[in-house]
């Protein structure tokens, strides 16, 4: 299999607190998520990171065939993540259990000697995959991936409350978005970095921070007001300035908020990918407002959705 998108990170149960204090398992992880939201977009997607062979674990396997990925990670006897998540208006907290857990199971040069045997894609990773000390395995991967040709997809998606040492984490996230092509953040992750004047109407300044890292096209979300999409300027159109597109969120009955970012980003990853974008940036400028009204409203059929329930191609068209 010569995947478009290969994605890397944690693969867990989410376990949603209900109002009579039961729990209901869900699937999800970021990246997990974003794998799904890509392939549901009819792009070739292979998910990296191993599977337990528990019940959860097979549940998780299985949900990827069903979505049209790939799971190219060998099972794991160890046990799958797991989330507990408590909603409030909407919006969703989470407590993680990850110590000694699947998704953390491989060698850093197994991946590497894989990605050797496949033409060059997008591979993604982030969220919790920059938390110390698995960042290290993952700095190796995608280090080794750039030298080969990979675009690098990175999702900054914090998850403070979990870290052991919150300066490592945010160091270690800098450290890997150095090395990102494709970035994206909200404005959560910006505020808890430690950034100013992070809101709506500053979106362009605060794209401008991350394209000086290096990054080429950047996402920024801003919960229900919206997101905007941000690119380097290609050195052939004569521009000197980064370009952009910015929208409000389309207005929706909202269930819950679990994996709208996900679907956001992975959303525009298919839509770079299946457009043939990938090194052609002029193209991705001049389909810039496309990709963003498509990955608004992809996010936005998820919020209607109990848990990341990203749109499949003929949904989002409908």
């Amino acid at each position: 299999m010569s995947a478009s998108v290969w994605v890397l990170g944690e693969a867990l149960m989410d376990c949603v607190a209900q109002p009579d204090g039961s729990l209901q398992p869900l699937l999800g992880g970021s990246p997990f998520n974003l794998a799904r939201a890509v392939a549901l977009q009819g792009v070739d997607v292979g998910y990296l990171s191993p599977l337990s062979s528990d019940v959860f674990g097979q549940q998780l396997a299985a949900k990827l065939r069903e979505s049209g990925a790939q799971a190219l990670g060998k099972p794991s006897a160890k046990p799958t993540s797991l989330a507990v998540v408590n909603i409030q208006d909407g919006q969703a907290s989470y407590g993680f259990y990850r110590d000694g857990v699947a998704d953390r199971d491989y060698n850093a040069d197994d991946m590497v000697r894989l990605l050797k045997q496949h033409a060059p894609g997008v591979l993604h990773t982030g969220s919790l995959m920059a938390m110390p000390p698995e960042h290290h395995k993952v700095m190796h991967v995608i280090q080794f991936a750039k030298a080969l040709g990979w675009t690098i997809s990175i999702d900054v998606n914090l998850r403070t409350r979990v870290a052991y040492d919150l300066p490592a984490y945010l160091q270690a996230v800098m450290q890997m978005a150095r090395l990102a092509d494709w970035l994206k953040a909200s404005d959560e992750d910006m505020q808890l970095l430690g950034w100013t004047d992070v809101h709506w109407d500053n979106s362009h300044a605060l794209a401008d921070q991350w394209l000086a890292l290096g990054c080429q096209r950047v996402a920024l979300t801003f919960g229900a007001q919206g997101a905007s999409l941000h690119m380097a300027s290609p050195a052939t159109t004569g521009a000197t300035h980064a370009v952009q597109s910015k929208a409000p969120a389309p207005p929706v009955q909202v269930v819950d908020t679990v994996g709208a970012g996900d679907t956001f980003w992975g959303s525009c990853l298919a839509d770079w990918v299946l457009h043939d974008t990938v090194g052609h940036d002029e193209m991705a400028v001049v389909r810039l407002d496309i990709t963003l009204q498509h990955a608004l409203k992809a996010a936005a059929i998820n919020c209607e959705r109990v848990g990341c329930q990203p749109p499949s191609a003929a949904q989002l068209l409908a």
